[in-house]
């Protein structure tokens, strides 16, 4: 299969087709799709999802995919790399927070965004302003990094609420659960989570570690300690903001978290 690499933090692309070019592919980036007009279907790890004018994607880099057009389809792509979520200046908490969550629960790249009407104008409106920032990507960067965080907020609030397993492939709602809530720790306890899911508090934990080999506290805390990582390595935030954002109780308690396990 063949793999397109990207090396700047962010790309835009817009271009209309009446055949699709590229073989299937998957990239080293991700890719924020909108569809300015035009009908066909999106075909994703080899599922196809049909695809219309004012529909979104948001593919990962680990997503096989490639378009099959009906009508003339005009494309609107914004392609960022994972380094661009953390560089200098890209210190908006809760929008990285939104952001960070869309791109993780991967269930959302299977298929298109359900935009509300009103919602869907709204994006509409920042992918034409996205447009007018594409002629000088670098001198605009801030700008676009700007309506990314708008758009990943209208994306995540028209997300499915995670009310059940039965909704979707059942690990893939815990991990959106957990992805989610990585920033509130009072509802990452067992009790919470299990409640969110119909299940026992004492059940979950089990559960869990049968689906993926490891215990669940051990995910949530080496994800969470990815994205402290992330956090400490961009220098735009202090260990204070840091502590403040996942709910720890100071400074210390960052610096423990990250200690290896079973270091004094």
């Amino acid at each position: 299969m063949k793999r397109y690499r990207q090396f700047a933090p962010v790309v835009m692309a817009d271009f209309e087709v009446a055949e699709w070019q590229h073989p299937e592919h998957n990239h080293n980036h991700y890719e924020l799709i909108y569809i300015k007009h035009g009908t066909g279907q999106h075909v994703i790890n080899q599922q196809a999802v049909s695809y219309s004018q004012g529909d979104v994607f948001l593919l990962g880099p680990e997503e096989a995919h490639y378009f099959e057009v009906h009508t003339p389809t005009r494309f609107v792509y914004l392609k960022f790399t994972d380094a661009y979520l953390h560089q200098a200046g890209n210190s908006i908490i809760g929008g990285i927070q939104s952001l960070e969550y869309l791109i993780k629960s991967r269930e959302t790249h299977q298929s298109r965004f359900h935009l509300s009407p009103e919602d869907q104008h709204t994006v509409d409106l920042l992918f034409n302003v996205l447009l007018a920032l594409k002629q000088d990507i670098q001198r605009n960067e801030s700008l676009i990094w700007i309506q990314l965080l708008a758009i990943s907020s209208l994306l995540q609030r028209n997300m499915p609420a995670l009310n059940s397993l039965h909704r979707s492939k059942e690990m893939q709602a815990v991990f959106c659960y957990i992805h989610k809530y990585i920033y509130q720790p009072d509802q990452l306890r067992a009790p919470v989570m299990a409640a969110s899911f119909n299940m026992s508090g004492e059940y979950i934990g089990p559960y869990f570690k049968k689906h993926t080999g490891t215990t669940l506290r051990d995910y949530i805390r080496d994800y969470r300690n990815h994205l402290i990582k992330q956090r400490m390595a961009s220098g735009q935030f202090s260990l204070k903001q840091i502590a403040a954002e996942f709910g720890l109780t100071d400074q210390s308690h960052v610096l423990k978290l990250l200690q290896p396990s079973g270091a004094a």
